[in-house]
């Protein structure tokens, strides 16, 4: 299966040379595609329609943050073929300003995925029909998939009894945080009473 892969990755770089940067098989199987950003549509339209290929189902798409790079978001796309029982995985890269180009016109489904793309990652997808959060509440500030994004978030929704509705507070935590050292106790502190025993006894 392995070498089925190889030569599907092969057979993808030979036919889109200008489009595609690198193919992959990994480790456990699986076929990874990185494209130019500019060229997904392109790409995904190409795997769809190619009978070599014919993967025309788009399974998901979804985002991975990578702060310490400068394209900090990858975006991918895992696409499945049915009539050759094969997957591949599809990836661009991108920043917090450069918008991905909308897959819409080629996945229906890829509109509810960028979507959520969008509000979970705040990767921009250009020509998207309705692009907006499906997630989060419309009034919620930030993304909270980023890495740099507050656990406890920045407001908390509860309901009032006092004035019969939901509200937004800033959040409030009930403790501070702890401070732990993580050692064993056998590492972080010295003898324990009833050591002294113990080397005496040698």
């Amino acid at each position: 299966m392995t070498q089925v892969l190889k030569d599907l990755g092969d057979y993808i770089a030979a036919a889109l040379p200008n489009d595609v940067l690198s193919t992959e098989v990994t480790r456990v199987g699986e076929l990874n595609v990185v494209a130019r950003t500019a060229s997904i549509v392109k790409v995904l339209t190409f795997l769809r329609d190619d009978s070599g290929c014919l993967f025309k189902q788009l399974v998901d798409v979804c985002g991975v943050d990578w702060p310490g790079r400068e394209e900090r978001f990858d975006v991918v796309y895992h696409l499945l073929s049915l009539k050759h029982n094969q997957r591949v995985r599809v990836k661009v890269a991108t920043d917090e300003e450069t918008p991905v180009p909308s897959v819409v016109g080629v996945f229906s489904s890829a509109g509810w995925f960028e979507r959520e793309t969008w509000d979970m990652y705040g990767v921009i997808f250009s020509d998207h029909p309705d692009l907006r959060r499906i997630l989060t509440d419309y009034g919620f500030e930030g993304h909270p998939l980023r890495k740099d994004f507050p656990l406890t978030g920045h407001v908390e929704l509860r309901y009032d009894d006092e004035q019969k509705r939901c509200v937004y507070e800033p959040v409030k935590l009930v403790q501070d945080f702890r401070s732990f050292d993580f050692l064993s106790p056998w590492e972080g502190q010295g003898p324990l009473p009833g050591d002294e025993k113990a080397e005496g006894s040698h």
